[in-house]
């Protein structure tokens, strides 16, 4: 693959622990930490399909996530002072609700900034502010490591076989934006795994997730869901860039162009 997507809106390797923990119902306090583990280099290895830059930290946390495994696997050690039969993820659990604390903080300060716009806000929860409201309800942006997940259930329904396929047909993110701009007409929805209907190839369902990235990248539109891991559903954004567009309405890719291989 030789399209890569630089997105300006990664979370860090904490944001991927908690949304992991969320995800599973995990008491923080009583982290399991193999299942944790196995989760989080899943997530790494399809950041790395896709091209995603992987920043330093992440890998840092890989690293810890594994030291502490191992520490657990072994043995207490009879003769070990009480300092040293400390949890091992005792120090992991104090970062992640540190920065819990802090993230709940920044998000009621952008709160309180945006309390005298038009906009409407998660009741009872204070986690997240609404993008928009219609006659289903309150919608809220999907974060990236919602986008990967719903990428890796996709990923799982396509066929092995055809990773192996010696002859492919090539495809190409520009293909695929052009293909999901067709598909959202002006002030519509459109389910995210509605994007993927009929595809059986590898290749095929990366470009168009990539596409779905760079869309994201050039505010053509908006990642929503009705709450934490529902379905993500795609809307045109309210206020897309001002940027150039062919004959029929859809932007160019920001990114250099390339093809699936």
């Amino acid at each position: 693959m030789t399209y890569k997507v630089k997105l300006n809106f990664f979370e860090g390797p904490l944001d991927l622990l908690l949304f992991l923990i969320k995800k599973e119902r995990i008491d923080i306090y009583d982290i399991p930490i193999s299942r944790i583990t196995e989760q989080y280099l899943e997530y790494l290895e399809l950041m790395k399909l896709l091209d995603l830059s992987i920043a330093g930290d992440f890998l840092v946390m890989a690293a810890t996530l594994m030291h502490i495994k191992s520490k657990m696997l072994l043995p207490p050690d009879e003769n070990a002072t009480e300092e040293e039969l400390e949890d091992p993820r005792e120090e992991l659990v104090r970062r992640l609700l540190e920065y819990k604390k802090y993230k709940e903080a920044a998000m009621e300060l952008n709160e309180m900034r945006d309390k005298n716009k038009e906009l409407f806000y998660r009741t009872g929860t204070g986690e997240r502010e609404a993008l928009f409201v219609d006659e289903n309800g309150e919608y809220f942006e999907a974060s990236l490591f919602d986008l990967i997940n719903a990428f890796r259930k996709v990923l799982g329904r396509i066929p092995k076989e055809t990773f192996h396929e010696v002859v492919r047909d090539k495809f190409t993110v520009s293909d695929k934006i052009k293909y999901i701009c067709s598909l959202l007409p002006a002030k519509s929805k459109l389910l995210f795994s509605e994007l993927f209907v009929n595809m059986r190839s590898k290749d095929e369902v990366i470009a168009t997730f990539l596409a779905v990235l760079e869309l994201m990248k050039m505010r053509e539109i908006l990642v929503v869901q009705r709450a934490y891991f529902s379905e993500i559903e795609i809307v045109r954004h309210p206020e897309p860039a001002n940027v150039y567009r062919d004959q029929n309405g859809v932007p160019p890719a920001t990114g250099a162009e390339g093809e699936n291989k």
